[in-house]
């Protein structure tokens, strides 16, 4: 199985999993290989849904760029918008400050609103 195989698999069925089992799961995948750390729904760091946590210093990461401008050198400023799902990160001193890493972890972050969502749906089915 690779990579993307689990990552669409965990995103399409997180319902049946509490997110306890959600973390755990992701870390054994991520631990051989299977889900890259840019996919997780999870963070394993703060133990939560990805998109309750983004907006932490610890997430970060100039070398990365994950939630980084480079050309400002400034953390981008984070949006989540739990009702509409929406996700943004920008510059806070040029506006823009896009990277192929925080195109991924906004990604994840929708993922990981829509799985929450469906998780307390089918919690209170």
């Amino acid at each position: 199985m690779n990579t993307t195989t689990l990552a669409s698999t965990t995103r399409l069925n997180p319902v049946s999993r509490t997110l306890p089992v959600l973390l755990t799961m992701e870390d054994d995948a991520e631990d051989v290989g299977r889900l890259a750390p840019d996919d997780r729904l999870t963070c394993h760091v703060h133990g939560r849904w990805i998109h309750q946590c983004v907006a932490s210093p610890t997430h970060v990461n100039p070398v990365t760029r994950h939630r980084w401008c480079r050309p400002c050198g400034t953390a981008l400023t984070v949006s989540v918008d739990e009702l509409s799902g929406d996700v943004t990160m920008y510059c806070p001193r040029c506006g823009h400050g896009e990277s192929a890493a925080s195109a991924r972890l906004i990604t994840a972050c929708r993922a990981s609103l829509a799985a929450a969502r469906a998780r307390k749906v089918f919690e209170a089915a």
